[in-house]
């Protein structure tokens, strides 16, 4: 039975004891996840166990129902250690959504259902409307934490939801080229590409080295915004799409 919470989204509500106080005033980004566990009860289950040490504002199930765990006000802990344009603790700075699906820790995960990205999209637009969340920070967990996670993974629909007003997202780039960089090259195309990524917000050093951390972020665009080929080889598809995701930004 659902009852009335913070969003204008219909919800329940299964209070978390896992949150504390922001550390900034309010939320300005919006990170989303995947719950990578058999059912939605399980992964509330734990979200609201005290000794997880886990927690999110909202689950959404597999058939569209909306789940509030923590107060919007609150600082949810569901990024753990991530980074996205130089800014650290994004617990305090993000409201966070877990997805019911299993993820990609199995061969043949499952897509996402439509009425359960009806329910995201729903909830997302609710969300970004009254706390003023641009499109560019609406993120996936794998974005800010790339050498960590793999969520909400490269069967979520990026591209449905920015047709409906949600996140910041072009179809990649279609582009016919040979060359691309990987993990030990070295020189100034990688400094390019690593500057380009930190300009985007992924928390890569500039140094000239195509190293583990440089593949984990280019793996996490990849997931994010070039999900048929995810092998964290720069190509010319990828090293275009990002030019072009960065020509939108008002601020590049």
């Amino acid at each position: 039975m659902s009852v009335k919470t913070e969003c204008a989204v219909p919800a329940r509500l299964r209070p978390s004891p896992n949150h504390n106080e922001r550390r900034v005033p309010a939320a300005d980004m919006l990170i989303l996840h995947y719950t990578a566990m058999e059912s939605a009860e399980k992964a509330i289950s734990w979200l609201c166990d005290p000794r997880s040490e886990v927690s999110c504002h909202y689950l959404v199930d597999e058939m569209g129902m909306v789940t509030q765990m923590v107060p919007e006000s609150r600082r949810a802990w569901h990024a753990g250690v991530s980074s996205w344009k130089g800014e650290d603790d994004l617990n305090s700075r993000s409201i966070g959504i877990e997805i019911s699906n299993m993820g990609d820790l199995e061969e043949g995960t499952q897509d996402y259902p439509e009425v359960q990205i009806e329910a995201v999209i729903a909830l997302a637009k609710d969300i970004c409307e009254r706390h003023n969340i641009a499109p560019e920070r609406v993120l996936g967990h794998s974005d800010v934490a790339p050498s960590r996670k793999q969520d909400p993974g490269r069967h979520f629909p990026w591209a449905r939801l920015a047709e409906a007003g949600v996140g910041h997202f072009i179809e990649p780039v279609d582009i016919d080229a040979s060359s691309f960089f990987q993990e030990g090259d070295e020189g100034q195309p990688i400094e390019a590409l690593q500057s380009l990524l930190g300009l985007y917000g992924y928390d890569v050093m500039v140094s000239g080295v195509f190293d583990e951390k440089t593949r984990f972020a280019v793996e996490a665009f990849q997931r994010h915004f070039r999900p048929a080929k995810v092998d964290g080889i720069a190509d010319a598809q990828t090293i275009a799409t990002l030019h072009s995701l960065l020509k939108k930004l008002k601020s590049f």
